[in-house]
C-alpha cells in the first residue's frame, strides 16, 4: 500500500534533483527520504529513479508516476484546504520564497504578528534575490517586486511600489544634479545586476526611453545598491522601501529628472494550475493590510 510521505518524498525529490535537497525541504534526514522512496519503489514494483554518485534522473515509468503523485497530493492539499475553511482555521505547512531586502525590512516584521495569530500555520521563508522557479523549486508562492515575467505564475498585488533616483549629498556636490534624461546618461549608475542595465525605463509622451547609463557599480543585492549609492559611487534607481529612510534622514537625495520611472508593484505569486490554499489568500489580505495604499514605507506616494 502506497503511503503519502512516500509520494511526498518522491515528489521533493524529483523537484530538487537531489535527495539532500528533498531532506531539507520535508525537515527530514536524508536516510528518511531514501527510505521511503525504496518503500514506494518496492510497493509499485517499479524503479522510479536513476542513482550515480552525481545526480538522481527520473525513469520512465518515475516521469509517468510524477504526474499522478503531483496531482495526488494537490487534491490532499485542497481537501485539507477545505477542511481549514469548514473550520474556520489556518493550518499546515507554507514555502515562501522573497527577494532579500524586502524580506528583511518589510516583509518579515509583517509575518511576525500573522504567525503569532495563526501558531498551527507552519511557514518556511526563503530570502534569495535570484529569481527562482516557484514550482520546481517547491514554494508554494513567492514575493516579487516588480513586473511578473514567468507566465506559469498567477500573481496578486499586494502594494505599488515606487522607484526613484537617489545619490548621496556628496555626489551630488561632486557631479552635479542632473534634470534631464540626457544629463541621466551622462552620469555614474549603480545597476540591479539581476535585471541589468536595460533596467532604466521611463515612460514618455514619446513612449518608453531605456536609459544605458554609464556602469559605476553592479550588484545583486537591494541593500548593498543603496549602500553604494550612500557612498557615493553613483546614482541609484531603487524601490522606496529600500532607501526611505535614508531620504528622510538626508543621507541619500532624490532627482528629479521631468519624468518617473515606470510604476512597479509587491506580488505574491503562486504557480499556475494549483488552487491557492486558504492560508495564503489569508496571508495576501493580511499583507497588503500592512503594507497599506499608499505603502506606509512611501507617505509621500498617492496612486
Amino acid at each position: 500500500m502506497m503511503k503519502l510521505d512516500g509520494i511526498a518524498s518522491f515528489v521533493a525529490v524529483a523537484e530538487s534533483g537531489s535527495i539532500s535537497e528533498a531532506a531539507r525541504r520535508l525537515r527530514l534526514s536524508k536516510s528518511v527520504v531514501s527510505e521511503r522512496l525504496a518503500e514506494l519503489e518496492r510497493g509499485l514494483g517499479a524503479t522510479l529513479l536513476h542513482r550515480t554518485t552525481r545526480k538522481l534522473t527520473l525513469t520512465e515509468d518515475g516521469h509517468a508516476f510524477l504526474e499522478r503523485a503531483n496531482r495526488i497530493l494537490q487534491e490532499i492539499d485542497e481537501a485539507t484546504a477545505d477542511m481549514a475553511e469548514r473550520r474556520g482555521t489556518i493550518s499546515g505547512p507554507l514555502r515562501i520564497s522573497a527577494p532579500v531586502t524586502f524580506g528583511r525590512m518589510h516583509l518579515g516584521p509583517a509575518l511576525y504578528p500573522f504567525l503569532s495569530a495563526h501558531p498551527k500555520l507552519h511557514l518556511t521563508l526563503d530570502l534569495d534575490d535570484r529569481r527562482v522557479d516557484a514550482a520546481a523549486d517547491g514554494y508554494d508562492a513567492v514575493v516579487r517586486n516588480g513586473p511578473i515575467a514567468d507566465s506559469r505564475l498567477m500573481a496578486w498585488r499586494l502594494a505599488p511600489s515606487r522607484r526613484v533616483l537617489v545619490a548621496s549629498p556628496a555626489y551630488i556636490r561632486e557631479n552635479g544634479r542632473p534634470g534631464s534624461i540626457e544629463e541621466l546618461e551622462r552620469h555614474r549608475g549603480i545597476f540591479y545586476t539581476n535585471r541589468g542595465v536595460a533596467d532604466w525605463r521611463f515612460p514618455t509622451a514619446a513612449g518608453t526611453v531605456l536609459l544605458r547609463g554609464q556602469m559605476g557599480f553592479g550588484v545583486n543585492n537591494g541593500d548593498m545598491i543603496r549602500d553604494a549609492a550612500v557612498a557615493g559611487l553613483g546614482i541609484a534607481l531603487v524601490p522606496m522601501f529600500a532607501v526611505g529612510e535614508a531620504v528622510e534622514a538626508g543621507t541619500l537625495e532624490t532627482i528629479d529628472i521631468g519624468v518617473q520611472p515606470e510604476l512597479e508593484y509587491i506580488h505574491i505569486a503562486h504557480p499556475e494550475g494549483r488552487r491557492p490554499s486558504v492560508k495564503l489568500r489569508a496571508l495576501a489580505d493580511h499583507l497588503r493590510a500592512v503594507f497599506g495604499t499608499p505603502p506606509y514605507w512611501d507617505p509621500a506616494f498617492s496612486k
